[in-house]
């Protein structure tokens, strides 16, 4: 498996044309352990019928590589996610409009979130396009929802997240649910998680049951 991805700047994934009236997410993948969890919530989102501009740290397409079983070479980040709403964004491309605050979008989240990106994002180093994007979420006050995946946290990693959530970010750890009962499929865990994101993300959904009232 070689570390030396295609730089790949911008490209639609099947090059066609944007369609339906949907929203408009950046999807940062970083180097944490978790990469199902991005493959789901991107799946949602374009199946969904929103628009996806997805970007994956070099160690970030390592662990999907590794965890998801994608050969490294191959096109794309998700391979099998091809769909006219998804654009693929190399990190050091700049040009990503998610790069500034005069185009729109209606939010990003950055899942897995490693804890080094996390600490990049609390002190305004914005040296790669996840944490610049990250940035302008934060500065135009649009919704930016972090999965951080890491045990056990250190005070320098609380800390920044602390930080992060009082500049307006929202912290969505993967913690494991029991609504469902033990025992349940990874599946249904993985979909837990990725409805909290949606959540924050304003994206209606229906990936967990709800609490209802008591009958």
């Amino acid at each position: 498996m070689s570390p030396d991805f295609p730089d790949r700047s911008s490209e639609p994934a099947t090059g066609g044309e944007k369609t339906g009236g949907g929203k408009t997410f950046a999807i940062g993948v970083t180097g944490a352990s978790g990469a199902v969890l991005a493959e789901r919530l991107v799946r949602f989102l374009l199946d969904s019928d929103h628009r996806v501009h997805l970007c994956a740290s070099r160690t970030g397409r390592l662990v999907i590589s590794e965890e998801l079983e994608i050969e490294s070479e191959t096109r794309g980040i998700f391979p099998h996610l091809e769909h006219p709403n998804l654009t693929e964004w190399n990190e050091r491309n700049f040009h990503a409009p998610f790069a500034s605050g005069s185009a729109h979008f209606d939010g990003m989240a950055i899942i897995p979130c490693s804890l080094a990106t996390v600490a990049a994002i609390a002190h305004g180093l914005s040296d790669n396009l996840l944490r610049r994007g990250a940035e302008v979420m934060l500065k135009e006050k649009r919704r930016l929802v972090l999965v951080p995946r890491e045990s056990p946290l250190s005070v320098i990693h609380l800390e920044n997240l602390l930080a992060v959530a009082r500049a307006g970010g929202t912290i969505i750890p993967p913690v494991l649910t029991f609504y469902q009962q033990p025992g349940k499929e990874v599946e249904a865990q993985v979909d837990f998680v990725v409805s909290r994101v949606l959540d924050h993300l304003g994206v209606a959904n229906e990936l967990y049951p709800r609490w209802g009232g008591a009958e």
